[in-house]
């Protein structure tokens, strides 16, 4: 009886990913993942919004956050490249009827990310000087004084932090997509109640930002410790905490593709970090001591907006993953063409939102993060960046779009091609090439130009992909299954 209730519930489940209008489908899937994707990115912009507004901090606070932004990033990174690689390595042994991997790969991947946030933490502690230095944190006295207390703070939670961001997605692997996402939105609550808390009430500067984040990070960890406790579909035994070679091998191998996602950011963080510092230097108004940290700061509340954007972006595309693979799987290929189209359409509106934003109402945007308290200088570079830096954000949302969407058909190899076209080559090469030309203007066009480049190679591979989805297979399935086109 189990055995059949089982094959019904697998048949109702083709039927439903292979009947139901594409539409409701992306609703489905897409709006738990975006949920997630916006918390999450919520810590680091509610401690930049509380910081611009503390006038004891104010610029200088936020550069500081700018600079050790970056760090964070290399630790979702690692925790990704696991957390990515257990889901879907979950996922192939729970098909294939593998608990016993299943509970290997998950106890493997907890402990992966238990010794890898150790690691990084000490790494992060012995060289803290060197690595603000790198990430332009040398930009003057009082910078580099506030990425210091920061930077000792976020690190001591870097193992927390990487633990709840590797477990997510193996607590979704697992079916519990919801609890994943509340256990997010917990973190997040705790860091915005705190924040003020500490950073106004109890005059902690840049550590009471820290804290305040930390202490969010803590508590998704231990709901996700809890989980792991307390697991539906797969069961972690004392045995499953050995690593294993091949199970670790299998996983990383699956996870390489996020891992190189966010690590190619980094590369292009620190570019445009040290052309601020190096060009900015050079200006006639953030040349001098009182305005040096301005651009960092500016530039990086305008990297934090476009955060917001692409999280909506990625959740979009990631939750469609489950969509794309079982169509694909099936054959039907015209349906897989059809989510491409809606898919890339979406996309482009929220880009276009966005784009209208910063460019009609950058003085607003400028003014939840504390333009009130700083020159004149601030506010007329802030109102330059959000305007020249975003000009291109339409393309920036369908590029990114099409590197998930091609990475959910198989098409792994594109996809990270693409990802470091657009990271490395262009946006590192041309952070670091325009400023040359055009001074500290040439960092703010870096964006957008590499955003239209990108726009071209990814148009020749979206035309080929949707050559390659040939409407011969939809009709072989509609005769089959009655699809609803």
């Amino acid at each position: 009886m189990e055995n059949k209730n089982l094959t019904e519930n697998k048949q109702n489940n083709r039927r439903y990913l292979a009947d139901e209008k594409i539409g409701k489908l992306m609703a489905k899937y897409a709006v738990p993942c975006i949920i997630s994707l916006l918390v999450g990115a919520l810590y680091n912009i509610v401690d930049q919004i509380f910081i611009a507004n503390a006038d004891y901090l104010g610029s200088y606070g936020n550069a500081a956050n700018t600079v050790v932004f970056p760090l964070t990033v290399i630790a979702l990174a690692v925790a990704v490249m696991i957390g990515d690689g257990c889901c879907a390595f979950v996922s192939l042994c729970l098909g294939k009827n593998e608990p016993e991997n299943a509970g290997r790969s998950m106890g493997n991947a907890l402990l992966l990310t238990v010794l890898g946030g150790i690691v990084l933490t000490a790494v992060y502690l012995l060289f803290r000087d060197q690595i603000i230095a790198m990430f332009g944190g040398t930009v003057n006295e009082e910078t580099f004084h506030h990425s210091r207390e920061y930077f000792f703070w976020i690190t001591l939670g870097i193992p927390f932090y990487m633990f709840g961001q590797a477990m997510n997605p193996v607590i979704r692997a697992d079916g519990s997509p919801k609890f994943a996402m509340v256990s997010t939105l917990a973190g997040a609550v705790i860091n915005i109640v705190l924040d003020p808390i500490f950073i106004y009430g109890c005059k902690w500067g840049m550590m009471g930002a820290a804290v305040a984040t930390v202490l969010g990070q803590m508590a998704t960890a231990a709901l996700a410790v809890w989980y792991l406790c307390h697991t539906k579909a797969v069961k972690i035994t004392g045995r499953d905490l050995r690593l294993q070679r091949t199970i670790v091998g299998r996983m990383l191998s699956l996870g390489i593709c996020s891992f190189l996602s966010q690590i190619s950011l980094v590369a292009a963080m620190a570019a445009i970090n040290n052309m601020i510092r190096k060009y900015g230097a050079m200006d006639a108004v953030f040349g001098q001591e009182q305005y040096a940290q301005i651009p960092m700061a500016v530039v990086g509340i305008v990297m934090k907006f476009f955060q917001i954007v692409i999280s909506i972006v990625v959740g979009m595309a990631a939750g469609c993953i489950p969509i794309v693979g079982f169509n694909m799987g099936a054959g039907l290929t015209g349906r897989v063409k059809q989510l491409f189209t809606k898919l890339l359409t979406a996309e482009a509106c929220v880009g276009a939102a966005a784009l209208v934003i910063v460019e009609l109402w950058p003085m607003q945007l400028i003014g939840i993060f504390g333009a009130a308290n700083e020159s004149v200088y601030y506010t007329a570079f802030a109102v330059k960046a959000f305007r020249v830096y975003l000009c291109m954000v339409v393309f920036a949302c369908v590029n990114k779009a099409a590197f998930i969407f091609l990475q959910a058909m198989g098409k792994a190899a594109a996809s990270t091609m693409l990802s470091m076209v657009r990271e490395i080559v262009f946006g590192v090469g041309l952070a670091l090439l325009l400023p040359v030309f055009f001074g500290l203007d040439g960092v703010l066009y870096s964006m957008p130009v590499s955003d239209l480049l990108t726009a071209v190679v990814s148009a020749v591979i979206i035309v080929t992909t949707y050559r390659q989805l040939s409407p011969r297979d939809v009709l072989r399935a509609a005769q089959t299954e009655s699809l609803p086109l």
